[in-house]
């Protein structure tokens, strides 16, 4: 399956139509090719700092996007986009907020990833297809979502290991794992999206976890879009300061 023709569609209808479509889609799966390094991509969007609730449309957003290089941590490529959200948070429907930010952003890397890390779910979703598989499709990538918790699915926790893992279900179906990525540290959950099972996102993260909890790529695009909010904040507070009529000194003030 190639990417959709109606990628982020506005109505909410559509949008459950085409989610229902992916989840019955049948794409050929993917497994991390084996006696080489693959190229693992992360990609994270956020909205300006004080938003809140379910935020709305047209709220500004970034979106970041990098590449690793699995065997060295190595960042190949970079890239952040600024544009507008879709819509407001609804659950079950972050593709119409955050899909088509995190697109452009992911397209206009110079070197694409093999796997790209969302940070969204998958097949824990209300109609199996959250924004991490539906980001993959439009991309025809395949994609692993990393979340903190789960949407929808249960499990118990694993093992207080590094690397310990434990399935998380979802109406008698694994959509992904539990797994704890540094010993002692809150496990992260880790969702089968486009073209990969659980497994297979299991051995993804793996591939892309060093020294943090969170995975390396998915932790750079954190940082580089928080980065970019933080300097457009910045310039906004210092063009409305220089806006300002200048005061008359107070003698008072320099005794």
């Amino acid at each position: 399956m190639g990417p959709l023709a109606v990628s982020w569609p506005e109505d909410p209808e559509r949008l459950a139509a085409i989610q229902r479509d992916l989840a019955a889609a049948t794409p050929p799966p993917w497994w991390p090719p084996r006696g080489r390094p693959i190229l693992v991509g992360g990609c994270f969007c956020c909205s300006p700092r004080g938003t809140e609730g379910r935020g709305d449309a047209g709220d500004e957003v970034w979106a970041a996007a990098v590449t690793i290089a699995s065997d060295t941590g190595r960042r190949v490529a970079a890239r952040v986009h600024r544009g507008h959200a879709g819509a407001p948070y609804v659950t079950g429907q972050l593709a119409r907020r955050e899909g088509v930010a995190l697109e452009a952003a992911v397209r206009a890397l110079p070197v694409q990833p093999d796997v790209l890390l969302v940070n969204a779910t998958g097949r824990d979703h209300p109609r199996r297809a959250g924004l991490a598989l539906h980001l993959g499709a439009v991309l025809d990538l395949p994609t692993v979502g990393v979340t903190h918790r789960p949407l929808l699915a249960t499990g118990a926790w694993p093992a207080d290991t590094a690397g310990a893992t434990s399935p998380v279900v979802l109406e008698g179906e694994v959509v992904g794992a539990w797994m704890r990525t540094r010993a002692t540290r809150r496990p992260l959950v880790v969702h089968a999206a486009w073209r990969t099972t659980p497994d297979v996102a299991v051995e993804v993260v793996r591939l892309a976890t060093r020294v943090y909890r969170t995975p390396l790529p998915l932790r750079e695009a954190r940082q580089l879009a928080r980065r970019a909010r933080g300097r457009m904040s910045s310039a906004a507070s210092s063009t409305s300061e220089a806006s300002k009529p200048h005061e008359r000194a107070d003698p008072a003030k320099d005794r």
